[in-house]
């Protein structure tokens, strides 16, 4: 078995609340998905990268393991395209896994055997050029409710722009209390897209979009810190 491999780093994770903390992160080619602001582009086709063996990623991720790092991130593109590959990478290490997913592909997810936490991306319609596809967002919930199911640790990350309004926001969270099968289990990141130069003048917007999610949700406010630090 092999797979699309754009590149296995060792960095700070720079997302969500496990800000900070190191982490080796393999990520995949190929994504079934073309969000308009996607930050890893050359990641997107399932042609890039370098085909690679569960045995090569192994090697590799051993290669750059240190003692300060407790975690495999499967980023991408979309590494869920790859669940039976996960499943027997992890098997490998006695270490947390993350999953950095759109959250579209709930079949595949259920597939991955061992998961620790989940970065689940909520989409909004202004993150497609094209006609915004309703299957996105109800998938995204199937794949939120089998996670809570399974009591696997999750987070959902809502990218917004400086054009993000208030209306689209407030829409999708509403429909998220509606339809997720625990609030309480569910913290909202949002994360401003970067850089953070095009916030300038709109930062209170930042401020009533948390003030919204907060009426439901557990919510912080969090941009790339890997984007500030310069770094993978």
């Amino acid at each position: 078995m092999k797979v699309p491999i754009i590149e296995i780093f060792s960095s700070f994770q720079g997302e969500g609340p496990l800000i900070g903390q190191r982490q080796i992160f393999v990520r995949f080619a190929g994504c079934n998905l073309n969000c308009s602001y996607c930050d890893t582009q050359d990641s997107k086709s399932k042609n890039a990268g370098t085909l690679m063996s569960v045995r090569e990623v192994v090697s590799k991720i051993n290669e750059i393991l240190t003692p300060d790092c407790a975690t495999i991130s499967f980023t991408g593109g979309e590494p869920s395209l790859y669940p039976d590959f996960i499943s027997e990478v992890s098997k490998n290490f006695n270490l947390k896994i993350m999953l950095e997913t759109n959250g579209t592909l709930p079949n595949n997810i259920d597939l991955i055997e061992q998961l620790d936490i989940v970065s689940l991306d909520i989409k909004l319609n202004e993150h497609f050029d094209e006609e915004f596809d309703k299957n996105i967002f109800i998938n995204e919930i199937k794949s939120l409710n089998l996670l809570i199911s399974k009591s696997i640790s999750v987070y959902c990350k809502v990218v917004i722009l400086p054009s993000t309004k208030i209306k689209s926001i407030r829409e999708v969270i509403e429909k998220l209390s509606e339809n997720v099968l625990n609030k309480s289990n569910i913290q909202i990141i949002i994360q401003p897209s970067s850089p953070l130069s095009d916030w300038k003048g709109l930062n209170f917007k930042l401020f009533e979009f948390s003030e919204i999610v907060g009426q439901y949700f557990e919510v912080s406010t969090i941009p790339q810190i890997h984007k500030i630090l310069n770094i993978e």
